[in-house]
C-alpha cells in the first residue's frame, strides 16, 4: 500500500497581506538549500523537525521544571534567571544542551506554557486543504488566495504540486514564493497550477551571491527565464541588503535582468533588510546570522524604487 504523501510545515499564517494580491494564507514549508547571511527565518533552514525554546513563555523551574525530568538524555537543566522589571522578582529558567538533545521532543509534551515546542509538523493533503479552506471567504472578498513559502517549498515539490492542483480545482488563487534554486524538472510541472511566482532576485553577481547565500545564481536566473517563456507570471522580490546589493550598480544590474523577463513581471517588490529575526536564532540557540547591519533608510529605498521605475518597471516597497 502506497504511503500517503505528506508535507513538513513550520508555520501557517492567516490574514497575510504582503505575500501576493489580496488577503492570503501563507504556508511555510520547512527546508532550504540557501544559507543567506541575513536570514530572518532560521527555523526554515533545516528539513528535520527542531526543538525551539521561547524564553518569554518559560515560567521557571520553581513553578514547573517538568521538562528537566522528562528529558531521557539529561539535556535540560536549570539555567539562568529572568528578572521581572516591574517587581524585581526572578525566575530561574531552564537551558538545553544541544549536544545531548536527540530531538525526541518528550520535553514538549510536559511543557504546559509551550515554551518548548516543535518546529516542523507533518500535514497530509487533506489536513492542509482543510486549513486553507477556512480562509476562503477572505480570498473571495479580497481577491486573495494561498501562498506557499519557506524555506524553499520546491524542496517538497511532490507535495507542493498536489496542493496546487487541489487549490486550482477549488478556485483558490495560488502563489509560490521561491528562491528559484531548484531543478527545472521540479518547477515545470507546477507552472500550470501557479497563478503567481514570488521570485527572489538577490544579485546578478554569481560570486557575490555564492558568498552571501551559499549558492551561485546561474540556476536561479536560468529558471526565471524558463518560467517566463512558459507563460508564468512574476512578482519579483529584491531584498535590499546593506553592503550586498543596495548600490546603484547592483540595482541597475538586477533591473536589467528583470527587464529581460518582459511582460511576465507584474510588479517588483523591494524588501528592506531588517534584523527582527534575531530572536528566532535565540529560540534555536544558534549563533546569530553573519550579517547584522542597520536597515536601509527610507531615502535609500525611495531612491532605488525611483531608479527601477525609470527603467520602466512597476515597483512597490514592503
Amino acid at each position: 500500500m502506497k504511503k500517503e504523501l505528506t508535507g513538513r510545515i513550520f508555520d501557517i499564517q492567516g490574514f497575510s497581506v504582503h505575500d501576493g494580491p489580496g488577503i492570503r494564507t501563507t504556508v511555510f514549508f520547512k527546508g532550504c538549500p540557501l544559507r543567506c547571511a541575513w536570514c530572518h527565518s532560521p527555523e526554515s533552514q533545516e528539513f528535520p523537525p527542531e526543538l525551539n525554546w521561547m524564553e518569554m513563555k518559560c515560567i521557571g523551574t520553581k513553578a514547573c521544571g517538568k521538562c528537566i525530568n522528562a528529558c531521557p538524555k539529561g539535556a535540560i537543566s536549570p539555567g539562568g534567571t529572568r528578572t521581572n522589571p516591574l517587581d524585581d522578582t526572578s525566575v530561574q529558567l531552564v537551558k538545553v544542551d544541544r549536544s545531548l538533545c536527540d530531538s525526541c521532543f518528550e520535553c514538549t509534551k510536559v511543557c504546559s506554557p509551550k515554551a518548548l515546542y516543535i518546529c516542523g509538523t507533518e500535514y497530509t493533503g487533506d489536513e492542509l486543504m482543510d486549513r486553507i479552506r477556512k480562509d476562503k471567504p477572505f480570498y473571495d472578498r479580497s481577491g486573495g488566495g494561498v501562498t506557499f513559502s519557506g524555506g524553499e517549498c520546491l524542496w517538497q515539490a511532490e507535495f507542493l504540486l498536489e496542493i496546487l492542483i487541489r487549490c486550482r480545482r477549488e478556485g483558490i488563487h495560488t502563489a509560490v514564493d521561491t528562491t528559484g534554486y531548484a531543478k527545472w524538472e521540479l518547477i515545470e510541472p507546477i507552472i500550470p497550477y501557479t497563478d503567481l511566482f514570488l521570485y527572489d532576485i538577490k544579485s546578478t553577481d554569481s560570486d557575490l551571491h555564492r558568498k552571501l547565500t551559499g549558492v551561485p545564481n546561474e540556476l536561479i536566473l536560468e529558471n526565471a527565464k524558463k518560467i517566463a517563456a512558459a507563460g508564468g507570471k512574476f512578482q519579483i522580490r529584491i531584498p535590499v541588503i546593506p553592503l550586498f546589493n543596495d548600490s546603484v550598480k547592483s540595482i541597475a544590474a538586477s533591473g536589467a535582468f528583470i527587464k529581460e523577463l518582459g511582460d511576465a513581471v507584474e510588479v517588483v517588490q523591494l524588501l528592506p533588510y531588517h534584523n527582527l529575526g534575531t530572536v528566532k536564532w535565540e529560540r534555536l540557540q544558534r549563533n546569530a546570522p553573519v550579517l547584522e547591519a542597520a536597515p536601509p533608510s527610507d531615502e535609500l529605498m525611495q531612491a532605488r524604487k525611483k531608479q527601477l521605475e525609470e527603467m520602466g518597471l512597476h515597483v512597490i516597497i514592503h
